[in-house]
């Protein structure tokens, strides 16, 4: 499904996954592999029955209570999810919505940037708001397509502009963009990433200063501290290599995120939703450890540490889930005789990364977390509900507007400006990419004649989902989007959406199924 980003246009769904082909053998030799080495969780049977009850979907009222809690906390006005006869639930509309209009801003419970695209932009590792000024921006890109190891990065907390000093230890961060073509002097590129040298205009374009990490990775930056604050509560706490991290071991930790930059960065986002749970299960506990103290039980905690976990999962529980290797699509160089090898392989891959973050996690009170049944369906939940996370590049409109200057002023500018627009190539626009899970949002169902769309108007420069409504849409009517290219031929469309697991029956293709017959 496409998402129109500014002058960016990006997939809505991308339902290939990122560097998985890469991180994969030939499907026949892997299933003779597997044939001999089957993958045995030890937690899945251990745990079976508390599995069961993470896994079990909510009970509309418990869907409708959730959402009508969320939409008010949000200040989501003029839309409303309701149960669904066809598919469970949708999002309807409370008001009246005209061709353009803004329907839904809806904040990502979990995001990642690529790990490609590192290189190209410098976000804010929270909102995905772009940090620094327009001179790091373009002086940090430079410097890291010139390194060769990408590894070694420039260092925002040090400002001496020494080399060893000043790299960013950003951990598998490869470059989307191939080396610049014009190269320019190496004093010149450190003294812009520095910000000892100011390009004109440059001001017009003012951008959040970079905060570190609180834990001290150097891998994450923030627009402001309480980013980093929201951050670090959230998940980062647990997933950061830094001195403070708060995980089992940081060695582990660097692994299992090695491993997802090298196969598939969706395990980030998956350890990012373990985390969160962890974390939400460790405050409850206090909560209830301290009233306990005030208010004597005569129960034990035991009794209710299931309950806690299941209250701290509450936000997963929403979501649509399928296990990640039962519905990632299979890849167009993949025969269909292959499948099943294939899927084992995607199997083995997700265990893997599951047995990493175990390792670097692991907490024995919140063990069906790490089952690979629950990581599965948590995986498979972002397959299929994760949005493109786009943020147009000021950078792109810095150049854009020295372009439009008038002829006058734009000699003389140009004259400085031009030598570095030349050195990023074609590759100076790129905008800030990953994906993201959207609460709300990922409640909307599928047309193939769609009623809103995602896209990022000019205004929109973090993170968050962005819906506006492409046609005129009325109060009770649901608002869909599409999941797929919609311009495609109806059997293209019903075999792209088979892999979500149901068959379209929209007006489009219910019109377009009676012609066939």
């Amino acid at each position: 499904m496409r998402q129109e980003a500014g002058r960016v246009d990006t997939r809505l769904n991308s339902r290939s996954p990122h560097n998985l082909q890469s991180s994969l053998e030939n499907p026949k030799n892997a299933l003779e592999k597997s044939l001999l080495m089957e993958v045995v969780c030890p937690i899945d049977s251990q745990f079976s029955q508390q599995i069961c009850l993470l896994l079990e979907p909510p009970s509309s009222l418990q869907v409708q209570e959730h959402f009508d809690g969320l939409i008010t906390s949000k200040q989501c006005c003029g839309i409303q999810v309701k149960p669904s006869n066809d598919y469970g639930k949708g999002v309807y509309a409370d008001l009246d919505f005209e061709e353009g209009d803004l329907v839904l801003k809806d904040q990502m419970l979990f995001g990642v940037q690529h790990s490609s695209n590192k290189i190209d932009c410098l976000v804010c590792s929270f909102c995905f708001r772009f940090i620094g000024s327009i001179e790091l921006q373009i002086g940090r890109k430079l410097y890291l397509q010139g390194l060769g190891n990408p590894k070694d990065c420039f260092d925002l907390a040090s400002s001496d502009g020494s080399d060893k000093e000043d790299q960013l230890e950003f951990q598998q961060c490869s470059s989307t963009s191939s080396r610049n073509k014009f190269q320019l002097p190496t004093e010149c590129v450190e003294s812009l990433m520095h910000e000892k040298l100011a390009l004109p205009r440059s001001m017009k374009f003012p951008l959040p200063s970079a905060i570190i990490c609180p834990g001290g990775c150097k891998e994450v930056y923030y627009c402001s501290k309480s980013c980093a604050q929201a951050d670090w509560d959230l998940c980062h706490s647990l997933l950061c290599t830094g001195e403070d991290s708060k995980s089992l071991s940081k060695k582990a930790l660097s692994k299992f995120i090695e491993h997802a930059n090298e196969t598939n960065d969706i395990f980030l986002l998956a350890a990012k939703a373990v985390c969160c749970t962890i974390l939400k299960y460790r405050k409850l506990k206090a909560a209830y450890s301290k009233e306990k103290e005030k208010n004597p039980i005569s129960n034990g905690f035991g009794n209710h540490s299931f309950a806690l976990l299941l209250k701290a999962w509450k936000p997963l529980s929403m979501g649509y889930k399928r296990r990640w290797w039962d519905c990632v699509a299979l890849p167009d160089d993949v025969d269909t005789s292959d499948e099943t090898a294939f899927r084992m392989q995607i199997r083995q891959l997700a265990f893997e990364s599951l047995e990493l973050l175990k390792a670097a996690i692991f907490d024995e009170e919140c063990s069906p977390l790490f089952s690979l049944e629950v990581y599965g369906h948590i995986i498979g939940m972002f397959e299929l509900n994760n949005l493109d996370l786009v943020v147009a590049s000021p950078v792109e409109d810095y150049f854009l507007y020295i372009d439009d200057l008038p002829e006058a002023e734009k000699k003389e500018v140009d004259e400085i400006t031009r030598p570095f627009l030349n050195a990023l190539g074609e590759d100076y626009s790129v905008c800030c990419q990953g994906t993201a899970f959207f609460p709300i949002q990922s409640c909307m169902n599928h047309s193939c004649c769609p009623s809103a769309k995602a896209f990022k108007r000019d205004e929109d420069r973090d993170g968050q989902a962005t819906i506006i409504a492409c046609r005129p849409i009325r109060k009770g009517e649901e608002v869909t989007i599409s999941y797929i290219d919609e311009d495609l031929q109806l059997e293209e469309r019903q075999a792209l959406l088979a892999d979500y697991g149901f068959r379209c029956k929209c007006p489009r293709c219910t019109q377009e199924e009676a012609k066939i017959q």
